[in-house]
């Protein structure tokens, strides 16, 4: 038996394309236009995404969604993120830091997969540093003021191969890969 088609429900051509490098093949997209649930944990926010695309699909959904957390806002934007992004940009963001000596953050990714009766979770967390500025014209979002432990550049300033390396994201899929869902694919 084959394994069902499974759809990735996204608006982002720079998170499709990706997502398709890091599990080194092409999945089908949506764009599905999702009642998004705001709250700072990421878990009730990918569990609402992946059963509504389910139910606007009627076949087998892979949603993603990413917070970064800062420290020293006791966890905020979290899976706010999008939200202040848009609200500040990634100076604003920085600037939020402003005078603070806790510049620590952790990023998080989290893939929810549901067909109709099995959901899972995949999820891949790394800490780094927000630095003083945004650094990097590469990546998207906010990848220029996000610096993981272990390098002294941000995502912003490295190469798809270098920052799949550190990437949360890569961690979460590889979890997915190692799981059953995807067959042989």
């Amino acid at each position: 038996m084959t394994a069902p088609i499974l759809t990735f429900i996204t608006s982002s051509e720079n998170k499709l394309a990706e997502v398709e490098r890091l599990l080194g093949y092409r999945l089908a997209r949506a764009t599905v236009p999702l009642e998004e649930i705001q709250a700072i944990e990421l878990a009730p926010v990918v569990s609402s995404k992946a059963r509504y695309a389910y139910v606007r699909l009627g076949s087998p959904v892979l949603v993603e969604d990413t917070g970064l957390a800062f420290a020293a806002l006791k966890g905020l934007p979290g899976a706010l993120i999008k939200w202040f992004l848009l609200a500040l940009g990634v100076n604003g963001l920085c600037h939020l830091l402003r005078g603070e000596s806790n510049r620590a953050a952790t990023a998080t990714t989290l893939f929810g997969y549901y067909d109709g009766t099995l959901y899972r979770v995949f999820s891949g967390t790394i800490s780094g540093i927000i630095p003083e500025r945004p650094r990097g014209a590469f990546g998207f979002g906010w990848d220029a003021i996000f610096q993981p432990l272990g390098s002294d550049r941000t995502f912003g300033e490295m190469a798809a191969e270098e920052k799949d390396h550190f990437s949360m994201r890569r961690l979460a899929l590889d979890r997915l890969r190692e799981s059953d869902l995807l067959g042989s694919r």
